[in-house]
This record gives C-alpha cells, sequence and structure tokens, in this order.
C-alpha cells in the first residue's frame, strides 16, 4: 500500500505559476501510473494529468494542454504537477492518485491510492 501526501498548493494571481508536489512512501512510486484530479467546491473531482509509471507517456485535460506539465522523480518517490498561466477557473483541491494497474487512465475509479489534496486558490 502507498500513502501520498501533497504539498505546495497557495494563493497565486491569474497568470500566476505553482508547482504542487505528491510524497509517496510505503511503495516505490515505479510500480504505479500516477495521476492529478481537482475538484473545486460544488463539482465532480476531474481529471488534470497522468503520467506512466516510467514518465515515458503523460497525458493532459484540454482544459490544462500547453499550461500544465506533470513529472515524476521515481527516486525521491515523488510527482509533480507545473501549473503556469493560471486562471481563476483552476482553482480548485488538487488530489494526487496511484494506479497500481498501469492504465494512465482519466478516470478517478481507475486510481487505487488517493492523497487529501492541495488548496490552489487562483485570484483575479
Amino acid at each position: 500500500q502507498v500513502q501520498l501526501v501533497e504539498s505546495g498548493g497557495g494563493l497565486v494571481q491569474a497568470g500566476g505559476s505553482l508547482r504542487v508536489a505528491c510524497a509517496a512512501s510505503g511503495h516505490t512510486i515505479r510500480a504505479y501510473s500516477m495521476g492529478w484530479f481537482r475538484q473545486a467546491p460544488g463539482k465532480e473531482r476531474e481529471f488534470v494529468a497522468a503520467i506512466s509509471w516510467s514518465g515515458g507517456s503523460t497525458y493532459y485535460a484540454d482544459s490544462v494542454k500547453g499550461r500544465f506539465t506533470i513529472s515524476r522523480d521515481n527516486a525521491k518517490n515523488t510527482v509533480y504537477l507545473q501549473m503556469n498561466s493560471l486562471k481563476p477557473e483552476d482553482t480548485a483541491v488538487y488530489h494526487c492518485a496511484a494506479d497500481g494497474s498501469l492504465r494512465d487512465g482519466r478516470l478517478p475509479a481507475e486510481y487505487d491510492y488517493w492523497g487529501q489534496g492541495t488548496q490552489v486558490t487562483v485570484s483575479s
């Protein structure tokens, strides 16, 4: 079983940047595809980005493509989400997730383990 803890969220002005991180413990993340999801108040959890176990393949929601970059450092057991050109509509709690079946999926149900999330707030 793997435990995930997110960090790096905060308040930023529109157009700014943030990098959030997801530190894993209990198991090496080499065994997992990793994803980032976000959930705004009153909305369902939505897919943001995913990365294959090796980091060789990445996937993005259309709403963040070209602005966000997912990466992983398996030696540090950490996954990152670099967010640039942030917009007020990016405001949400950002969660990382791990998928032991290596599906690189876009659905929350495809992920086995979740972090508690980190709040990202973008002011206009």
